[in-house]
């Protein structure tokens, strides 16, 4: 049986570059982000890089591989997570990810889950919901 757990998640830093003319429509970018999660999922200064592609100036796609280093309900370890999303005009970020299989090391060997989270602009730090499996 999956187990659900949920916590928050507050940006420490985002740098972003633009990959080839930043004027163009669509463009890309990419991103080097540093997050920390709190609550079911404890892991400071987690290491992220987002490929962006922008349809408008504030709209657009994103996927990305993040390595948590940490703790998952009490369980030392580290893992990586793919994650896929968009934005809005509006600033709204959805986000869904899941582990990457294999990739558990330490006490989360084994580890299988999916989560989500819905950043909105002003919101800091977040909510996200992860449901996983150990084995």
């Amino acid at each position: 049986m999956p187990v659900h757990i949920t916590g928050h998640i507050a940006y420490a830093n985002w740098e972003e570059t633009a990959v080839g003319s930043a004027e163009a429509r669509p463009r890309l970018a990419r991103a080097s982000v540093t997050n920390n999660f709190t609550g079911g999922i404890e892991a400071d200064r987690t290491t992220c890089e987002y490929t962006i592609a922008y349809v408008t100036e504030k709209t657009g796609t994103f996927t990305g591989m993040e390595l948590l280093t940490g703790r998952l309900d009490g369980r030392e370890g580290a893992f990586v997570i793919e994650q896929r999303g968009s934005f809005e005009p509006d600033g709204t970020v959805h986000c869904t990810f899941e582990v990457v299989p294999q990739t558990g090391t330490g006490e989360l060997t084994g580890l299988r889950g999916t989560g989500n989270f819905t950043y909105r602009p002003g919101e800091s730090p977040f909510p996200y919901a992860f449901s996983y499996e150990l084995g």
